[in-house]
């Protein structure tokens, strides 16, 4: 019976053809949808992923995410160290500022101030120069990105002179950092030449970060930090998460990308119920052929099934490698680079084919299921 269901499948090769290219572009346009998605989300907090020796992040009770942390005084720095079971904590700042580069071109920037001292959440690789060059005067360092950004086609030069806040700047390194969620260049700097390069505040810190002393649970610590200093502390994996949620849920991003996703599902489950229930219009004799010679319904709903399973992988197949065909070719593309497939996308969309595939099964099964054997002798 296999063989003939397979026989049956490929006979009418452009039905056969369609059905497949219906779900490949189901899965195409789902997976990529969902993985640029994901990516894009991920973009939103890529900078606290980005610190890695800091297990704390402590900032104002009232943060909804990272781009929106007001000004701590400096006296909140030395009460969080003064909290029992942190080891040492650090001011970081983290803003936008203005740089002017020659000829009057300005850009706007993010600027990362760090820890004069430890340079706590210095980025982890240097592609030029070295992270020790930024304990030099007005030094900067630039994301790979935003390099390509201020000085694009040309080749790394350090040494590039360009103001911030009427102040020099001078660039001593280019770094790899995460893209962040506005595409904007990424600097760091020393947190005491980031008071010079943003525009006079009263509290420039806005974070501080701090890492548990060894032998404490963090979570223990976090919540004692919460308690005798009034701020909130979160991991770094809390952090994230809640950034996240405030985009998803104050952001259009998921209603749009969702619609789109949901197109993607519509449409092949159409393309694909459609064209299985014709193929299986078109072989109503075969099948009533099939249960004149005693085939019972439960093997003709197996062959269905079968029939559809089969398509369903060639086509879930093709659309999952035309979608990594897709992030293979735009990976050397600074802007895009980042995004790629995760499994749970791969797993995903999976089982939204299977419901296509299902679905559009059940679609065809019932008209066999009622089908009459006499309609074999039927002109």
């Amino acid at each position: 019976m296999t063989w003939v269901a397979l026989r049956m499948l490929v006979g009418d090769r452009a039905k056969y053809l369609g059905i497949i290219f219906g779900i490949s572009f189901a899965t195409l346009l789902m997976a990529q949808q969902v993985s640029i998605f994901v990516g894009i989300m991920k973009r939103t907090a890529s900078q606290i992923l980005d610190v890695r020796d800091a297990g704390l992040w402590v900032m104002d009770n009232q943060t909804r995410f990272i781009d929106e942390v007001p000004g701590l005084p400096s006296t909140d720095l030395h009460r969080v160290r003064s909290v029992p079971g942190v080891a040492w904590a650090v001011p970081m700042y983290k803003g936008q500022v203005r740089a002017r580069l020659d000829g009057g071109k300005f850009r706007n920037v993010i600027l990362f101030g760090l820890d004069d001292a430890t340079l706590v959440g210095a980025p982890g690789e240097m592609i030029v120069g070295s992270l020790a060059d930024l304990r030099q005067p007005d030094a900067v360092l630039i994301d790979k990105a935003g390099y390509e950004y201020m000085w694009p086609g040309e080749p790394y030069q350090l040494g590039r002179v360009f103001e911030m806040n009427d102040r020099r700047a001078v660039l001593v390194g280019v770094c790899k950092a995460s893209a962040p969620f506005t595409t904007l260049p990424v600097m760091y700097t020393r947190f005491s030449q980031a008071q010079r390069f943003v525009p006079r505040e009263r509290n420039l810190m806005n974070f501080v970060l701090a890492e548990v002393s060894p032998g404490e649970e963090v979570e223990v610590v976090r919540r004692r930090i919460e308690e005798q200093t009034g701020l909130m502390a979160l991991t770094g994996n809390q952090f994230f998460w809640k950034t996240i949620w405030y985009f998803m849920g104050s952001t259009g991003i998921p209603v749009n990308f969702g619609i789109t996703i949901a197109l993607g599902f519509i449409v092949g489950l159409a393309v694909a119920g459609q064209t299985f229930y014709l193929f299986t219009l078109e072989n109503l004799k075969q099948f009533g052929t099939l249960k004149a010679m005693g085939v019972t319904n439960v093997r003709l709903i197996g062959m269905i099934l079968m029939q559809g399973l089969v398509v369903g992988l060639i086509g879930y197949g093709v659309g999952m490698g035309l979608t990594a065909l897709f992030f293979e070719s735009t990976s050397g593309i600074t802007h895009l680079a980042g995004l790629g497939m995760l499994w749970q996308v791969m797993v995903g969309v999976g089982v939204a084919v299977g419901l296509i595939v299902l679905a559009s099964s059940l679609i065809s099964i019932r008209k066999v299921l009622v089908l009459e054997p006499a309609v074999v002798f039927r002109g």
